[in-house]
């Protein structure tokens, strides 16, 4: 679908009429609210003059219009206003009037300097829904630490599952503590969106990216410390098992899957080792639990002796679930993905032609999609601060006074970093 397709949409988004004002830089807050975005929601974004810090990173045609900035900010407008300067105090005031949500994610202490608090905003607003996302709970010992997602990948875990694998402990090479909590917070906003609906009060939201990510590590890893006294130590065998891996073929590498035990006797006939199946170390899913490493021995010798395509193949015949192992540069060539139209080419009115990718949640009567190509630094300002009130005049006197131009981001407002 292409970009002028989709912003004639017959159908509203899921969440159309809902109105957000967006205080999130970075990566996390932004995927956030691009999720609601891409719902039908009305993204305000406020930015410092200087911009959001993903305007400058990655390649770009244009300053301030990075990859990093264009891949999680569509279906967004954008205002420019310095929360540090008391003239921006009004045109928050009546922003937040009018809006149904607010979402930040700078650390507590920033937020109730700057006058963003949940008591001060709510005050305002008692039907408003106040998210925020953070390193650490704003009731905790840890509430102001700064964090990003390096850091939160190394104290939640996951930096160090990898010495299982006979690794030294690494980060995962995406960004992965804030995407997972960007998708939880948006989820979040959602439910207490509803909520709403049944009591008309809204509430404050907030998602601590450490403990976000520490649930989400041990919903497979609690293993024995799921049990008081524990039955064992955590740690789900078959995923830290080293040769868990992709098999290498003649010519590269496959990945096969088998869960079931009649997955697993299928897996073993169709590598030409059918005696496996009997094998007590194999033959159920409780004894494997504890022999995996050699049963992926097996397996490891066994993929040797044909190609990736003669594998596939032959896993299709027993359909068990399989693939070739994608390189990024593989997945613009899918020729899945272009047919189930997952990419969405389409002009932006000063960066050209791009390339983003389509929503994958599909709804069946409220269509999510890009409305809105990711805006230029403050596009929308004066358009935003026409519909809640002002005149021109009095636009062009907040302008002046917040001395909008180039300045350094104060690095506390934010909980994330590179």
């Amino acid at each position: 679908m292409t970009m002028n397709e989709q912003s004639h949409l017959k159908s509203p988004g899921a969440l159309a009429g809902v109105r957000i004002v967006d205080i999130t830089t970075t990566v996390l807050g932004p995927v956030a609210t691009q999720i609601l975005g891409d719902l039908g929601a009305d993204v305000v974004k406020i930015e410092p003059p200087d911009g959001d810090p993903m305007r400058h990173l990655g390649p770009s045609r244009n300053e301030g219009m990075a990859a990093m900035f264009l891949g999680m900010n569509r279906n967004k407008r954008s205002i420019v206003l310095n929360l540090k300067k008391p003239e921006s105090g009004e045109v928050l005031r009546r922003l937040v009037a009018r809006a149904d949500v607010v979402v930040h994610n700078m650390r507590p202490n920033a937020a109730e300097r700057l006058g963003v608090s949940y008591a001060h905003l709510s005050a305002q607003n008692p039907r408003l829904v106040y998210a925020s996302a953070s390193g650490y709970r704003r009731d905790g010992p840890n509430r102001d630490l700064p964090a990003f997602d390096e850091l939160i990948q190394s104290v939640s875990g996951i930096s160090g599952l990898f010495m299982h694998g006979g690794e030294r402990a690494r980060y995962a090479p995406f960004v992965i503590a804030d995407k997972v909590t960007g998708y939880v917070l948006a989820s979040s906003i959602s439910a207490a969106l509803f909520e709403r609906e049944r009591s008309g009060v809204g509430q404050e939201v907030q998602v601590p990216m450490f403990e976000t990510l520490v649930e989400f590590n041990l919903l497979e890893h609690f293993w024995g410390r799921a049990f008081v006294p524990p039955l064992g130590e955590a740690g789900y065998p078959r995923i830290l098992t080293p040769e868990r891996r992709p098999f290498r073929t003649k010519d590269g590498y496959i990945c096969v899957s088998a869960t079931t035990d009649q997955q697993w006797e299928r897996l073993f006939s169709v590598v030409g080792r059918p005696d496996l199946a009997a094998d007590p170390r194999f033959a159920r899913m409780a004894q494997r639990t504890f022999h995996f490493e050699a049963a992926f021995q097996y397996l490891n010798e066994a993929m040797l002796a044909r190609t990736t395509a003669e594998w596939i193949e032959a896993f299709k015949t027993v359909d068990l679930p399989n693939g070739p192992v994608n390189e990024l540069a593989d997945l613009f060539d899918s020729t899945y993905l272009r047919e189930t139209g997952f990419f969405n080419e389409y002009d932006h009115p000063s960066e050209g032609r791009l390339v983003a990718t389509n929503p994958a949640v599909s709804f069946s009567r409220t269509p999510s999609g890009m409305r809105r190509p990711p805006p230029r630094l403050g596009e929308h300002t004066r358009e935003v601060m026409n519909e809640v009130g002002f005149l021109e005049p009095e636009i062009s006197v907040i302008e002046a006074h917040q001395c909008v131009k180039p300045a350094q981001l104060d690095a506390e407002t934010t909980s994330e970093g590179f």
